[in-house]
């Protein structure tokens, strides 16, 4: 049988992943031979090189570290049954017919209660060891209380070095298992409520290392729900017990159970269960773990943050390591950065959405410059700038002879773009004849040009964009249904500037030096008030009409700084109001005041009517509508 890993835990459980000759990366990364979608593991996390039946395992540097039966390994050669732990998954490595589980140090959880009416229930905050008047009155063995102490102060003096919240957990149970007769344990982590059991980890002694250790959902949730350790040593005269098959098989005769408790709330539980009668759990072992419940639940959760902050890290990394000409910091593009960085190393047809002038073009080369296919071309087309029968041409090409004017044969965007990407930018403008042909290119991967008989096969990868509300234009009829799916395997919107106003000043900046530099012009900055203008303002265009804007202020401006009076009035008009100075007179406040006025007048001469006030005012009734919003006068005109 070939060698193969069998997942046992997390979403890929009994997932089988046989193993051929040569290597296979593993990681999140979706360029991975064996991807794995957990915030834990590092894009590429670890390989596996099978030559002449021999398995190397080989760590890529990853953050979490690759173990191999619970130890850290940078290279191991892999033997039949070994576990491998990779961030929070576990697999098993086979290279015979066997069953994984048998290899797995699985913990069970099942729903039946097994604690008896004998059952010892223990506050943490009434442990023995915390409580010295208590101490003086039932003081156990000097030698016990050594022992006991100095598992205490090896506890202290390590598990904090520990940031592998694995190996941690590991390092916890084997101590406890030196002063408290525990045949099998568990470490139940919860996740944002008592409720949702996040993480179990399970530890056995030698002899019980093929069994699994169960563990009572009922007990736990008890647990974990009132905040109290508890103990019960009479598992086995329970009935209900006996109806478990996995819990009789195992013979369990006492269980302990203690909480993790961190300034109040409840992380979790330690959950020890035996079967020796010889060697039950007493109080004493109870109020032991009880204090190292209380000294492992700070390492614990310190070891649980630096791994979140790990994941978050590496994600960051991989987003900063993106390359792309979108300029800003606001949250909105920052998730555009987010979604470019996960989806850019597939295949995945994209659908950009946005307003015209959003930067749906650079999205999509940022998704280009950022896969596989960086070294191969990216070709755009415009649906929109062209008549159908030229899209045709331009998209698919066109044999000789094909129409009047084609002296030669032509390759299409098509066949230029073969290995690389074709970005279709304002898509939903296409034809219905057009869409219908896309749809074949994106089904078939093939296409034949204009007066050909040939097909012709292309690997490319198609980045879409669109303006329209397609969901409607599928009501309307006026968009193929089919072909919008096939479009929308992936897509994000580009937010419009007016949602990101905090990039405008960082926008406006970068096009002053840039095109300071194009007219050899000296810019120092832009002022204040400018700025302020500039952030008011709603930018139908977007960045392209900041960029045309503060080109005209480089263009007109008579000093070093862009001032409010190099900007285009639309913008003024929206400006805030400045300061009233009495001495000086704010001249485009002024400007603004008596554009007010004007259309006040003009609207109660024409009672109401935009068109008639428009004719009044000489101007076109859509700029009238937007000299009424930039200069908010539609409060003053439904009084």
């Amino acid at each position: 049988m070939k060698p193969r890993l069998v997942f046992i835990n997390g979403a890929l459980k009994d997932t089988v992943y046989p193993l051929a000759e040569g290597e296979v990366s593993l990681g999140r990364a979706g360029t991975n031979e064996i991807t794995l979608n957990d915030a834990t593991i590092s894009r590429r996390h670890c390989q596996i090189n099978l030559t002449d039946g021999q398995c190397r395992l080989t760590d890529l540097d990853s953050t979490s570290g690759t173990f191999v039966n619970g130890e850290r390994v940078r290279v191991h050669t892999l033997a039949h049954g070994d576990q491998i732990g990779i961030g929070s998954l576990r697999c098993v490595f086979l290279q015979y017919d066997d069953d994984p589980r048998r290899f797995a140090q699985s913990v069970q959880i099942h729903e039946r209660e097994i604690v008896s009416g004998s059952t010892i229930r223990l506050r943490p905050e009434d442990a023995l060891y915390l409580r010295p008047e208590r101490v003086m009155k039932s003081l156990p063995p000097i030698a016990q209380m050594a022992r006991d102490l100095a598992v205490l102060l090896k506890l202290c003096t390590t598990i904090n070095a520990l940031r592998d919240a694995e190996e941690l957990q590991r390092h916890l149970l084997e101590t406890i298992f030196e002063v408290i007769p525990a045949e099998r344990g568990a470490i139940l982590l919860v996740g944002a409520t008592v409720d949702e059991i996040v993480s179990v980890f399970g530890w056995a002694r030698e002899s019980e290392a093929r069994n699994a250790v169960e563990v009572s959902r009922t007990i736990a949730q008890q647990v974990l729900q009132s905040g109290m350790a508890l103990l019960s040593n009479d598992v086995a005269e329970r009935a209900e017990f006996a109806a478990v098959a996995s819990l009789e098989a195992t013979d369990t005769r006492a269980l302990l159970c203690v909480p993790l408790v961190l300034g109040g709330r409840v992380l979790g539980a330690i959950y020890l269960t035996t079967r020796s009668l010889a060697q039950p759990f007493d109080e004493e072992h109870l109020h032991l773990l009880t204090v190292i419940s209380g000294i492992a639940a700070v390492a614990l959760e310190n070891a649980r943050h630096i791994e979140r902050l790990a994941g978050e890290n590496e994600q960051l990394r991989a987003e900063s390591g993106i390359e792309h000409d979108l300029i800003g910091a606001s949250p909105r593009l920052h998730a555009v950065c987010q979604m470019i960085a996960r989806v850019a190393p597939t295949d995945s047809t994209v659908l950009i959405r946005g307003e015209s002038g959003t930067g749906k073009e650079l999205a999509a080369r940022a998704l280009h410059r950022n896969s596989p296919r960086a070294s191969r071309a990216f070709i755009a087309l415009n649906c929109a700038a062209l008549t159908e029968t030229l899209l045709e041409s331009e998209l698919f090409g066109h044999e000789r002879g094909a129409f009047t004017g084609a002296l030669t044969q032509k390759k299409g965007k098509l066949e230029v773009a073969d290995g690389g990407t074709l970005f279709l930018d304002e898509v939903g403008e296409m034809s219905p004849a057009m869409q219908a042909k896309l749809l074949r290119v994106l089904q078939e991967r093939e296409f034949e040009r204009v007066g050909g008989t040939r097909s012709i096969k292309v690997d490319v990868r198609v980045v879409a964009a669109t303006n329209k509300d397609l969901q409607q234009a599928l009501t309307d009829g006026s968009f193929r249904t089919d072909l919008f799916y096939r479009l929308n395997v992936v897509a994000f919107d580009m937010p419009p500037l007016r949602e990101r106003r905090e990039d405008i000043p960082v926008l406006a900046e970068h096009f002053a030096q840039k095109y300071a530099q194009k007219f050899t012009r000296k810019v120092k900055g832009i002022a204040p008030a400018a700025v302020a203008a500039l952030r008011a303002y709603d930018w139908p265009g977007n960045v392209r009409e900041l960029e045309n804007a503060i080109e005209r202020a480089v263009v007109l401006g008579a000093t070093d700084t862009l001032l409010p009076e190099d900007l285009p009035d639309s913008v003024l008009d929206a400006a805030p109001a400045e300061p009233t100075d009495t001495s000086r007179p704010q001249y485009h406040e002024a400007i603004k005041q008596a554009k007010r006025q004007l259309i006040l007048r003009a609207f109660t001469s024409a009672n109401g009517n935009y068109t008639e006030a428009a004719h009044l005012l000489g101007v076109h009734p859509n700029y009238l509508h937007r000299l009424i919003r930039n200069l908010d006068l539609k409060p003053a005109l439904k009084k």
